[in-house]
């Protein structure tokens, strides 16, 4: 009866949660919209880049801490995802994955787990890994966890976020699952927030 209770318990909790991110998530998208964080942002088309820093210039520790060469990449579209475990956008990952499997030949998908938004991603790297193995059956590569706003932000997204060092871009990610798009020679050409689904026509078509 004790553990029936309890199950019951966790049942109910479960779908309270669910109500409540049915709820929040057309709000946020609503607030975000209103308040112009949603917008797709894209590389000037007449812009000659000049900049002396691009993508492969960074290497960074995957998330079983593995030294990664960004410049193994060269030659494809990179789609830079800063991820959380506990966020409503979570499920994204499933388009993700499924992203990384249909256009794997042209496109490298890269996630970067963070925990700068609400808390929600308060695992150790072992713990993400899991997690998205379990849930999502990731195959895309994940990175350790980094910051990706503020002062404490890793080199990466502050130059992704620094139109100085990246030619044009100056929006830094305002919540989670945030993207950016680097073309193949490197340079930042796309950024979409973290309401445009990764499966979206308008993604879909930036990497074609």
């Amino acid at each position: 009866m004790v553990l029936n209770s309890i199950y019951l318990r966790k049942q109910r909790s479960k779908k309270i949660v669910i109500k409540i991110m049915k709820i929040f998530i057309p709000l946020l998208t609503l607030l975000t919209s209103c308040l112009g964080f949603n917008q797709v942002k894209s590389k000037p088309a007449n812009l000659k880049m000049k900049n002396s820093i691009n993508f492969y210039s960074f290497k960074m520790k995957s998330i079983d801490g593995t030294l990664i060469d960004f410049a193994i990449y060269k030659g494809k579209k990179v789609l830079i995802v800063n991820t959380a475990s506990k966020c409503g956008f979570t499920p994204q990952y499933e388009a993700l994955e499924a992203l990384h499997k249909k256009y794997g030949q042209q496109l490298v998908v890269l996630g970067f787990p963070a925990n700068n938004f609400g808390g929600q991603e308060p695992g150790s790297n072992n713990d993400i890994a899991a997690f998205c193995q379990k849930n999502y059956g990731l195959s895309f590569q994940l990175f350790e966890k980094v910051d990706v706003t503020g002062d404490k932000a890793c080199d990466l997204f502050k130059w992704l976020a620094n139109k100085d060092e990246n030619g044009w871009n100056s929006q830094q990610p305002n919540w989670n699952f945030n993207k950016y798009l680097i073309d193949e020679q490197g340079n930042l050409i796309k950024y979409f927030p973290s309401t445009t689904k990764p499966l979206s026509e308008e993604l879909v078509n930036s990497i074609k």
